[in-house]
């Protein structure tokens, strides 16, 4: 069920989502300062492709960096991938199949808001 669900996805939000994503991560590795912020996209990118028996884990240890970080991201690029988040949700939720991935999506949204000091991990 999980591999149905995510080929669906795949197609209707899950190419545009890591696109977002992946632009993010390749405009915040421009700058030196900025990788850390770059690397977090990508592996959203890589979440939002195929998010289906996959979970998001916060790590406890994270630090203060991670707090800063997290700050200057939901203001730089998190509020924007949230709202694409959103949006990509809507008509998800208009058909019966579409309602597992609107909910999926809706799940993203704290990770895209707070990506470092995040883990991406597989459901046991």
């Amino acid at each position: 069920m999980r591999t149905i669900l995510n080929v669906i996805w795949l197609v209707f939000a899950g190419i545009w989502l890591a696109l977002g994503y992946a632009l993010a991560g390749v405009i915040c590795c421009i700058l030196i300062i900025t990788i850390p912020f770059g690397i977090a996209s990508f592996r959203i990118a890589a979440y939002a492709l195929w998010p289906f028996g996959r979970t998001v884990v916060r790590d406890p240890d994270a630090g203060v960096f991670s707090l800063a970080g997290n700050i200057i991201w939901c203001l730089v690029a998190g509020i924007w991938l949230a709202i694409g988040h959103v949006v990509t949700s809507i008509p998800l939720f208009i058909s019966v199949i579409g309602i597992p991935m609107g909910v999926a999506n809706i799940k993203m949204i704290p990770v895209s808001l707070l990506p470092l000091g995040a883990r991406i991990v597989d459901n046991a």
